[in-house]
């Protein structure tokens, strides 16, 4: 198979495979043994329900202030399918990531793989060109079965365990954590970013003899009113600035970020001016990502599940408007949507429903009305397409107004296109 443009290679890729999850590691195993790639001298892995994208970001930035050469693969992307695979901080170029994908599809001869199998052996694949120091790699959904997974992580770290994607990995905390935690490795350490650990993550933690750290219990943080303390194992970084990335979630983060990076030492030594550095630039489009556009303040959130609705709507009320929230809504279809709603409704002052740029997005006139009813007398409006309810909401704020756009990546990135602004 061959094409001669990114566009073509994703519609075939999305069309290719019978299923579009289909979790599993035989495939994508066979055609990673078959490319015979060089292996990243350092891999951490990052998954969990929440948070995995923020912790990735903050890891490639204090990294890339050591002067480390990484390679990022997350997912899903915002505004560009490039967006997914970053080497030394920058989205991968169209012409590699067309190589990658020839190179993967000579190897895998009858195998076929889904549309995020591709994405991850794009990533390792490029990677292993470029030589890259340390991969950091993001989970996509679940963790034992996930694509990733097909590496072993030199670190491994669950950050959160959450209601979500049950259909593929259960129905209870447990269970979920159990499938999360099977990024963990034996003899290597594994990082558990939350407070309550869920008794099936620390069970296959054991059974597979990974050394857990836990927040709360291995490592913490403290805030400080200009900042905070990492309280690691056998180190404390003292007088850190707070992350660049705004939200109550972000000191968690944060931590759990560097108490990756601290079970990766000695392989892996990072001075504090480069832990400064890294947390007073990262950026990542869409987590409570604040800015001023079109002449209105805008707060953009991807928060696509009810434990995540919640962390925004703490960093919504610790943050109060002088006026009203306006929340441009769009939530896809398989999403707990009145979790989401329940969580946010307390901060928001009227509601403009929109479609998600998904296949899986709902009808948006059923999502208004399934919100209108949850929300009472709160107004609800409705507007077709992500544009639209951005020109609508932006027309009518009144000093002391913002906008919120939340409930997917495929609402947040129409938005930040239609705001003219870059992922």
């Amino acid at each position: 198979m061959r094409f001669q443009s990114l566009a073509e290679w994703l519609d075939w890729q999305q069309a290719s495979h019978p299923r579009a999850i289909d979790l599993g590691l035989a495939r994508v195993a066979e055609v990673y043994r078959r490319l015979a790639l060089a292996r990243p001298p350092v891999v951490l892995t990052i998954g969990g329900t929440n948070g995995k994208g923020s912790v990735a970001a903050m890891l490639e930035a204090v990294l890339a202030a050591a002067d480390f050469e990484t390679g990022l693969f997350t997912s899903p992307h915002l505004l560009r399918y490039n967006e997914r695979i970053r080497i030394r901080g920058r989205p991968i170029a169209d012409a590699m990531l067309l190589e990658a994908f020839a190179r993967i599809d000579d190897a895998r001869g009858e195998i076929s793989l889904t549309f995020f199998e591709w994405n991850a052996l794009a990533a390792l694949t490029c990677f292993g060109w470029e030589r890259v120091e340390v991969a950091i790699l993001e989970v996509g959904l679940g963790g034992r079965l996930d694509a990733v997974n097909v590496i072993d992580a030199d670190v491994a770290a669950v950050v959160s365990v959450g209601f979500d994607h049950q259909e593929w990995l259960g129905h209870t905390l447990d269970r979920i954590g159990a499938e999360k935690a099977g990024i963990f490795r034996s003899a290597r350490p594994a990082v558990f970013g939350a407070r309550s650990v869920p008794a099936g993550l620390a069970r296959v933690a054991d059974d597979c003899g990974a050394r857990l750290r836990r927040l709360g219990i291995d490592f913490d943080f403290v805030e400080r009113p200009d900042g905070w303390d990492y309280v690691g194992l056998g180190s404390r970084r003292r007088e850190l600035p707070l992350p660049a990335l705004a939200g109550v979630p972000q000191l968690g983060n944060a931590a759990t970020a560097l108490a990756m990076l601290e079970a990766a030492e000695p392989t892996l030594f990072v001075p504090d001016h480069a832990v400064r550095a890294g947390l007073a630039r990262v950026q990542l489009a869409g987590r409570f990502q604040q800015l001023r556009a079109r002449g209105a303040d805008w707060i953009l959130d991807v928060a696509h599940n009810p434990d995540a609705a919640h962390a925004l709507a703490a960093s919504l009320a610790a943050r109060p408007a002088v006026g009203r929230t306006l929340a441009v809504c769009g939530i896809l279809a398989d999403k707990d949507i009145a979790g989401i709603v329940a969580a946010l409704a307390p901060q928001v002052d009227e509601w403009i429903i929109v479609a998600p740029d998904s296949p899986r997005a709902p009808d948006a006139s059923v999502l208004r009305a399934q919100i209108a009813a949850q929300v009472g007398p709160t107004p609800v409006g409705l507007a077709g397409s992500v544009a639209d309810g951005c020109a609508r909401a932006a027309a009518q704020p009144r000093a002391g107004d913002r906008i919120l756009v939340c409930g997917s990546f495929h609402t947040v990135g129409p938005a930040l296109e239609w705001l003219g602004c870059e992922a």
